[in-house]
């Protein structure tokens, strides 16, 4: 009869306590933790209002445009590299669309506003602009070894003016209406487009949570108890539809209504409401996020960006051509700073000067607060998103509470900091 005290040949998988068994990233919790005390800290301060739909609905639009030039920023700061042109090239990118849209496609072509195809075209030219200028980027940094702080600091001067000589200095509207619904103030999924989505969502989530733990079992690896996997799938769908109907809560206004429908030739019914919903801007963030995190963990692409940051002479020993890497970050950073144009002047309703000023900043800051490493070698999307969350918050929060701008950019500056110093911290703990 066997021993039942002999030590297993099997690696035993000790868990010291609750998150070791949800498998729960710690610093995921703890800048959710942050979010959370920032959020219920301005709804007291400010009497009740900063946790409204409305104000929600109006911090997740604010928050898009750099959310989504962060999840570039983490893979330019993973391979070791900066870049401080982005809010320079959104204004770029974004003066290209509106002169498109307002005078070149109406002046030379006759296509005027309001024709189907002007705001896709305008689009496809603010995305060729800033890829092939994000590409440049990389070429200067990646083959002739110039350093990427000088190429994106002489890039934050150059393409801002060049924003200013396309524009003349002059504020470029109105712009395409259809153009006009991607910012999300204007285009939103409504209710029902709403509920679908949110339904979708937390399935697509429960099916990536019971796929992933089928996959280990097949392998035979160590999984979590079935009701871990139950309290996190129920925690995830939750807030996937509890945001969702946070946002059905907020309603378009009466008025609003009344003007649609007389627009429309038609008496609006009485006691007839209609929510927002979830607007277009965040569904584009929703498709960016899935897409750069299926890059950067499921691609050949992806485990290039993060072995070569985190060992970059390893990298080009081993046969990675880090040279055409750096190309490529830098090119997919300038596409998501044309979406994030879009996003940006759309929800403005036009195109101004000053438009992503010191954008540059609050992405890097961002990408940082949301843990990818200055050193290189880690970063992830999520942490990204959510370290813009927890900016505009911030701000949002601030100015609720009639705190001036510098003030608020000063208390933005000491969390930046502060965030790096916990990171740091964090690191030397755990050894990663």
């Amino acid at each position: 009869m066997a021993d039942q005290n002999a030590p297993s040949d099997l690696p035993q998988h000790t868990r010291r306590n609750i998150l070791d068994t949800l498998e729960i990233d710690r610093r995921l919790l703890g800048m959710i933790g942050a979010f959370v005390v920032i959020c219920l800290v301005f709804h007291f301060w400010t009497g009740g209002r900063f946790l409204t739909p409305r104000n929600i609905f109006n911090l997740t639009i604010q928050t898009v445009s750099v959310a989504i030039m962060a999840t570039g920023m983490v893979f330019v700061i993973v391979t070791r590299h900066i870049d401080l042109s982005v809010g320079a090239l959104l204004a770029t990118c974004s003066a290209m669309m509106g002169m498109t849209m307002t005078t070149w496609l109406p002046n030379v072509f006759g296509v005027d506003l309001g024709s189907p195809i002007i705001a896709p075209i305008a689009i496809l030219v603010g995305a060729v602009v800033g890829t092939a200028i994000g590409a440049f980027h990389g070429w200067l940094i990646g083959y002739l070894t110039i350093p990427a702080f000088i190429v994106t600091l002489g890039g934050l001067f150059v393409w801002r003016n060049v924003a200013w000589h396309l524009s003349s200095g002059q504020t470029l509207g109105p712009l395409d209406p259809t153009f006009l619904k991607l910012g999300g103030t204007s285009g939103t999924l409504g209710a029902t487009g709403s509920w679908i989505l949110g339904i979708i969502a937390a399935g697509f989530v429960l099916y990536l949570l019971f796929n992933a733990r089928r996959s280990k079992i097949a392998h035979g690896f160590p999984v979590k108890p079935v009701w871990a996997e139950l309290t996190i799938a129920g925690a995830v769908a939750g807030a996937i539809l509890g945001f969702v109907k946070i946002l059905n809560s907020y309603e378009i206004p009466t008025r609003r209504l009344a003007r649609e429908f007389a627009a429309a030739g038609q008496e609006m019914p009485e006691g007839y409401t209609e929510a927002y919903g979830v607007p277009y801007s965040v569904l584009i963030l929703i498709v960016v996020a899935l897409v750069m995190t299926v890059v950067a963990q499921r691609t050949r692409l992806g485990r290039y960006i993060f072995a070569t940051g985190g060992n970059p002479e390893a990298a080009s020993l081993s046969g990675i051509d880090t040279k055409l890497l750096t190309v490529k970050i830098f090119a997919i950073v300038g596409f998501l700073c044309a979406i994030s144009a879009v996003v940006a002047s759309a929800r403005l309703t036009y195109h101004t000067n000053d438009i992503g000023t010191l954008d540059e900043l609050r992405v890097i800051a961002a990408a940082v607060i949301g843990g990818t490493a200055l050193s290189g070698g880690f970063g992830t999307i999520y942490g990204a998103i959510l370290g813009a969350l927890i900016m505009q918050s911030l701000q949002s929060g601030m100015a609720m509470v009639g705190v001036e701008a510098p003030y608020q950019n000063i208390v933005v500056g000491i969390v930046l900091v502060l965030a790096v110093y916990v990171d740091i911290l964090y690191r030397k703990r755990t050894g990663d």
